[in-house]
């Protein structure tokens, strides 16, 4: 399998698995035993806590683990417009991902003023819409990178247009891929994510700037300074730790790669493959993702593309894994002003580190085939 749909999910590094590996068998204790089982678990997530925070540029008491990115992203919103009661509107972008969309779309049936920003047609949200919404009882959610196009969003801009409004980014795609610093882009919400980053499923991270009285969303137990009640998974968050620590320590290096293998992506699929459009723009994206469409895209059947891959040993997508199956276009490419049938029948390719130059042209290969026999 030539595995390019790394934007979903990634393979779990070997020295990942090697670090959770003890803490699944004999330091199975619950971090929240008194105990010295209990206790030895306590050190291990409170040092996961410290560097991960460190990682950000954020401090220890300003990070709690969740499941994941949707959760994080969930309760940022929630607690933020809900149990905390610190904003009474909110304002997403219009390619944020789903784990932001519904959330926000649920927000405003419950009563919030719900505002959704525009974005031009390579996907940049619009800094003159945001300047408005400067108001403390503001929430902004904007995504430091989108999980379908790569395109990264003028986040730092985007709060200076708006200083006194609360603002959350959803950091699940570009940390450990880009530097992200909270202090730098001035966020009061981020999101992180473990499995982007060779990093185990099940575990992911929420950055709430010391000050802000964020009160839990999902209530049952005081752990994370009951601002998420849960039994800490261990040794996902220990997993989170070595991938993250790995991902920060060989950024410049992955980069490189990542980027080669999308430079000669996008060169072999402008010579081989006619009526194709890039969604992913040439600058300001992060190094991993190419998402072409195809400006003939009535003949062709999206899903046919993906199978037909399938069945050739190539895994890529047409977008967010959380709506695969889906036969609705990408509201990603919808909102950059694509038609329905482009936006159906797009694809995503993802590489990571580990992808080599030959599974590129055997890739490029296979969709130039595949789209042939289509258009004949």
């Amino acid at each position: 399998m030539i595995y390019l749909d790394n934007s979903a999910t990634t393979r779990l590094d070997d020295h990942v698995l090697e670090a959770m590996l003890p803490w699944l068998t004999d330091d199975y204790g619950n971090a929240s035993s008194v105990y010295a089982l209990g206790r030895k678990a306590r050190v291990a997530v409170e040092n996961a806590r410290e560097e991960l925070a460190h990682l950000i540029g954020g401090h220890p008491a300003e990070l709690i683990f969740t499941s994941g990115g949707t959760e994080s992203n969930n309760a940022a919103l929630k607690s933020a417009c809900s149990e905390s009661g610190l904003a009474k509107r909110l304002a997403v972008g219009a390619t944020e991902h789903h784990a932001v969309l519904h959330p926000a779309s649920e927000l405003q049936h419950e009563g919030i003023t719900l505002t959704t920003l525009p974005v031009d047609e390579q996907g940049f949200v619009r800094l003159a819409e945001i300047a408005a919404l400067n108001d403390r009882q503001t929430l902004l959610s904007i995504m430091h990178a989108n999980n379908e196009t790569g395109a990264i969003q003028p986040v730092r801009a985007a709060r200076e247009a708006a200083p006194d409004a609360y603002f959350h980014t959803d950091a699940v795609q570009t940390f450990g891929k880009i530097p992200f610093d909270v202090k730098a882009l001035g966020v009061d919400f981020a999101t992180f994510s473990a499995h982007k980053i060779h990093g185990p499923k099940g575990v992911g991270a929420l950055f709430i700037r010391k000050g802000i009285d964020f009160k839990a969303h999902q209530q049952g137990g005081a752990q994370e300074r009951n601002r998420r009640a849960g039994t800490e998974p261990v040794a996902l968050i220990v997993g989170f730790q070595a991938a993250a620590r790995a991902a920060v320590q060989e950024m410049e290096q992955r980069a490189t790669v990542m980027q080669a293998r999308t430079q000669l992506l996008r060169q072999l699929i402008a010579e081989s493959i006619p009526n194709i459009r890039f969604n992913t723009p040439s600058e300001s994206a992060l190094p991993n993702i190419v998402n072409i469409s195809f400006l003939d895209a009535e003949r062709l059947d999206g899903e046919a593309i993906l199978q037909a891959m399938d069945m050739h040993g190539v895994a890529v997508s047409n977008g967010s894994a959380c709506v695969s199956g889906s036969l609705q276009p990408s509201h990603v490419l919808k909102a950059m002003n694509r038609p329905d049938t482009e936006a159906k029948a797009a694809v995503r390719f993802s590489v990571s580190k580990d992808t080599t130059e030959e599974e590129i042209r055997t890739a490029v290969g296979v969709l130039s085939e595949i789209l042939s026999a289509m258009r004949e």
